[in-house]
């Protein structure tokens, strides 16, 4: 386990990188990030490289002990290249091309760019590939950032034609899968085909996410350049990453992070929370908020840290930690002491082995002149700094921690594509695919229960409950897994939307939910989306009867061969079924055919947890997170209290001791505000 930051040397005079690279060390860090959007320092002018002050600089950092992570500049072309090269600028979707003066202002199918890549990835691999003090590359900077994951340049649509003849094949079976005898859309050449931008009406659904995997598959090819050079040029002796941004959706991270040697992320709290909360936050249903104002959401980032973790499977790292107040969310609050310092626990008790802090010192000038550092801009200690200080003694723990896997027996199904097609055609403007899984996360943190984040393709075997929110696209080969994971003992929830459509975007001709019809051993007969204000009461017989309110959608169904555990009480559907369990081999399946608000899904959830032989770590206080990890026959188990107030957390189970100090530990805990407690069982 190692803690880091992120260095700009080229931002400060270089009679100050000594005593930075000293203070670093005497803070305990042991990573440096360098070089991230230092193009025009390194080549300031075509083919004239300059390698003297980064070569002085790792140099600076190497001789006090300090391991560096380089990055390739290519996010940040500089303005020579844009001059004499405009055609690497990316095109919007209105046909406007971007301008230089930002980051990211280039087409990832630009012929030329490419080119330009490789000889600036090639360069700096060559020198630095073997040297000693240089432990692995980060490529590019956030791929897709500031709305650049699509672009509609000439180059973007010639390869997405060739991308779409890999895909079908014949025009044919295009026009098949697209429906595009449907407004006379029909193609007969492929170079009829364009992206879909400016329409007259709304492009066809299918033809845009289609639209929206190249576009991603595009960033997939472009980085494989980059970690083909690095590979070659460094003989495998230093890792390969990416920094990914959480949440962010424009990409297919399981594809982008396939390559990687494990991915990394950046993560700001309070900057994540103002960007994802109305995403995630169902209009009309009452979430209490229980955090501190100026710890961020700690449910969004964990579901950010737990979909970092499931897109290779593995521990990831941190490359960028917020330190202190950012510049760039609605509010930017500064987080109180030792903030810092539940953050970077946080990070680890989600399967964080190495967390690395923006920035080490605030920049005077440009974009970022408000966001904090880990130094104030006068170069003296800001709180973040005294934060990673106070946890220099707590180093030994962490390293026995690394590389032990997050303990998670319930995992929550998650997909691109399922994303996309939602998001393009949600039928009810408040249906969102991450406001609805996000329903079902908030629920399993609240009862004390670790989950991980999996694609419905992957092995889901060690699992005892899986909860599958909206598998909105389905087709044999996730039906067949289901069904296998069910037969060998698996607990399944099914909800709203699923088996809806084709992988290409179509809705099926078969009885709802299509190929998950037989799995559910019931059919959708109708659904309901509801506007604002109108609900369905509903009540579940394996809830005692309780009676909930249905908002958002519904879907009433038919029994085949399913026991009813829920009826509508009222409303259009009044009698009708509403959730069903269907028994396949030593296993069962629950569809719940309406939108779950927080508490039917918590209540479902206490019926469902110990029926699944899934037992909550620890009963917690509202505002405090519960997760594990396990590993060389020790397990660790992280108590963080997000909240202003003293919380409580009674263990399952007794026989853990503290690990930061080996005494032990009663099995009812008290937690002072924004407190963190490592146990070690």
């Amino acid at each position: 386990m190692s803690l880091g930051l992120d260095y700009y040397p080229e931002h400060w005079p270089e009679m100050r990188w000594a005593t930075d690279a000293c203070l670093m060390r005497d803070a305990g860090l042991q990573v440096v990030r360098l070089a991230e959007f230092a193009w025009a320092k390194i080549e300031p002018a075509e083919g004239e490289f300059d390698w003297n002050w980064l070569d002085r600089a790792v140099e600076t950092l190497a001789e006090v002990g300090l391991q560096v992570v380089l990055c390739t500049p290519t996010a940040a072309p500089p303005a020579w290249l844009t001059r004499n090269d405009p055609d690497i600028l990316p095109v919007d979707a209105q046909g406007r091309r971007h301008s230089f003066g930002g980051r990211r202002h280039y087409c990832a199918n630009s012929p030329i760019y490419r080119e330009h890549t490789r000889r600036i990835v090639g360069a700096m691999a060559t020198r630095y590939g073997q040297h000693p003090s240089v432990i692995g590359w980060q490529i590019d900077n956030e791929f897709g950032g500031g709305q650049t994951a699509r672009c509609y340049c000439h180059n973007c649509v010639a390869a997405f034609r060739n991308w779409l003849q890999r895909r079908y094949g014949h025009l044919d079976a295009m026009n098949d899968a697209w429906g595009t005898v449907f407004w006379s859309q029909t193609y007969d050449d492929w170079t009829q085909i364009e992206p879909p931008g400016l329409t007259g009406e709304k492009p066809n659904p299918s033809h845009v996410l289609d639209y929206y995997r190249f576009s991603s598959d595009s960033w997939v090819d472009y980085q494989q350049i980059q970690i083909d050079i690095l590979r070659a040029r460094t003989n495998g002796a230093q890792f390969v990453t990416t920094n990914l941004m959480g949440l962010f959706s424009d990409l297919d991270y399981y594809k982008l992070a396939a390559s990687l040697d494990f991915v990394s992320w950046d993560n700001y709290p309070t900057g994540q929370t103002d960007r994802w909360r109305d995403m995630l936050s169902s209009p009309g249903f009452a979430t209490e908020t229980v955090h501190a104002y100026d710890v961020g959401d700690p449910t969004i980032t964990g579901l950010a840290h737990d979909l970092m973790r499931a897109v290779k499977d593995k521990s990831f790292w941190v490359m960028e930690q917020q330190p202190g107040h950012i510049n760039w969310g609605d509010y930017n609050p500064a987080p109180r002491p030792g903030v810092v310092r539940l953050w970077t626990w946080e990070a680890i008790a989600h399967g964080a082995d190495t967390v690395v802090y923006f920035r080490w010192r605030a920049c005077p000038y440009a974009q970022e002149q408000y966001h904090s550092g880990l130094l104030r801009h006068d170069g003296e200690p800001a709180q973040g700094l005294r934060d990673v200080q106070a946890m220099r003694r707590e180093q030994a723990v962490m390293a026995a921690i690394q590389g032990t896997p997050v303990c998670a027996e319930v995992a929550l199904l998650h997909s691109y594509d399922d994303l996309w097609a939602i998001d393009l055609q949600p039928h009810n403007r408040d249906l969102s695919y991450l406001r609805h899984l996000f329903t079902y996360y908030r629920a399993l943190q609240l009862a004390g229960v670790p989950v991980d984040v999996a694609p419905p393709t992957c092995d889901l075997s060690r699992y005892k409950l899986v909860i599958a929110p909206t598998l909105h696209l389905v087709d044999e080969t996730i039906a067949e897994n289901l069904h296998r994971y069910v037969e060998q003992g698996g607990h399944l929830v099914l909800s709203v939307r699923s088996g809806f459509k084709t992988t290409s975007n179509r809705v099926v001709d078969t009885a709802l939910p299509g190929l998950l019809a037989d799995l559910v051993g019931a059919t959708v007969e109708e659904w309901h989306s509801l506007p604002p204000g109108a609900t369905y009461p509903l009540e579940m017989s394996a809830l005692s009867g309780q009676p909930f309110a249905v908002r958002i959608w519904a879907e009433a169904l038919k029994p085949v061969n399913a026991q009813v555990l829920a009826h509508f009480i009222g409303g259009p559907l009044e009698g009708r079924p509403a959730a069903t369990l269907n028994c396949i081999g030593r296993g069962e399946v629950i569809y719940l055919g309406v939108w779950a608000d927080d508490a039917l899904a918590g209540a479902l959830l206490a019926w469902l947890l110990p029926r699944a032989g899934v037992e909550p770590v620890a009963t917690v206080s509202p505002g405090v997170k519960v997760m594990c990890r396990v590993g060389d026959g020790h397990e660790f188990v992280f108590l963080l209290n997000f909240s202003d107030v003293v919380a409580t957390a009674k263990l399952s189970r007794i026989g853990y001791t503290d690990a930061l100090t080996a005494e032990p530990v009663a099995q009812e805990l008290w937690l002072g505000p924004r407190e963190v407690r490592i146990l070690r069982g």
